[in-house]
């Protein structure tokens, strides 16, 4: 086995500190100087004419209660291997949201965190940070499911025949799922993954529940809020209902971060374009969320990455 030397360890821990954060910044700045759909002239003619500290403060602080709840669920996840403090996990997941940024759905994020905990430990934190992003997906698709039927029957996107159909793929799917759980594929299967998820407390699963909840409800409603700054005024659960499908939607197509807004701007162009909103507010509104919940994490997440000490990692 080749032993590198210490200081040449340093120099290459740094040099990928520093990509990470340079190309975290770099797209960052490629995908708002570069979008020609968005029309800034029009933006600072609203945001002059609706300016309000009290309203800029309260999306702010909706997205530092996003991020707060998602810190909360590492925090309650992560006793499972050791206690960690509010602030430990507060730097373990802004500096995985920044290494995660420019990676497929996200998967640097759980290299990540691993990098904080022993060698012998990343199985177990790769593991709790998939039941953490699971929960918050399967409270996606159960809120979303529910909006895209209310939706569905408020302007009749699909047939009534389509969504049963889906319905019974879906539980298809699962009884299909749950008949195989013994098969073993390369030593895993799915009644040890069951199995695994039993051995963390109920308690730590039903923080981890409560606060994916409290999470969704957040960033939903500072998109909702968001929508009457842009002065759309449709009733709340028609609202509310898009919003959720789009979410649903979005959240079912492979996408890098960086590229989130844009995912879920072309999902949202459709679903609001039904109710009659401006294409430019809602590729505007998209941009805010992803701004807001993505982009100023990951500028705080850069100054974690590049105060990592190498001594974590040896």
């Amino acid at each position: 086995m080749i032993s590198i030397p210490h200081k040449t360890k340093q120099f290459l821990v740094l040099l990928i500190k520093i990509l990470i954060v340079a190309g975290a910044f770099y797209f960052i700045y490629d995908q708002l100087a570069n979008n020609d759909k968005l029309d800034w002239q029009k933006f600072i003619v609203l945001f002059k004419k609706n300016q309000s500290v009290s309203g800029i403060s309260f999306i702010l602080l909706l997205s530092v209660l996003n991020r707060y709840f998602e810190i909360l669920k590492w925090q309650n996840l992560a006793q499972h291997i050791r206690k960690i403090t509010v602030v430990e996990s507060t730097q373990q997941v802004l500096a995985a949201l920044t290494a995660g940024l420019f990676t497929p759905n996200g998967v640097g994020e759980y290299a990540g965190k691993a990098l904080f905990f022993n060698k012998s430990e990343a199985k177990k934190v790769i593991f709790l940070n998939l039941i953490c992003n699971g929960i918050q997906m399967i409270l996606t698709i159960i809120f979303g499911f529910f909006g895209l039927l209310y939706f569905n029957a408020e302007f009749n996107v699909i047939t009534s025949n389509t969504v049963l159909i889906l319905f019974g793929i879906l539980i298809t799917g699962f009884a299909l799922l749950f008949s195989i759980k013994k098969l073993t594929i390369k030593g895993y299967s799915i009644e040890k993954l069951i199995h695994k998820i039993n051995e963390i407390p109920k308690s730590i699963h039903q923080r981890n529940i409560f606060l994916g909840i409290c999470r969704y409800i957040v960033f939903s409603h500072q998109y909702y809020f968001l929508f009457l700054a842009f002065d759309v005024d449709l009733p709340y659960l028609t609202l509310i209902a898009a919003i959720s499908s789009v979410y649903f939607l979005a959240s079912a197509l492979p996408s890098f971060q960086f590229l989130d807004f844009a995912i879920k701007g072309s999902v949202a162009i459709y679903f609001f374009g039904i109710l009659g909103i401006n294409e430019w507010i809602v590729i505007f509104i998209s941009t805010l969320m992803w701004f807001l919940n993505v982009v100023i994490p990951v500028v705080i997440g850069s100054y974690y990455v590049l105060n990592f000490k190498s001594r974590e990692i040896a």
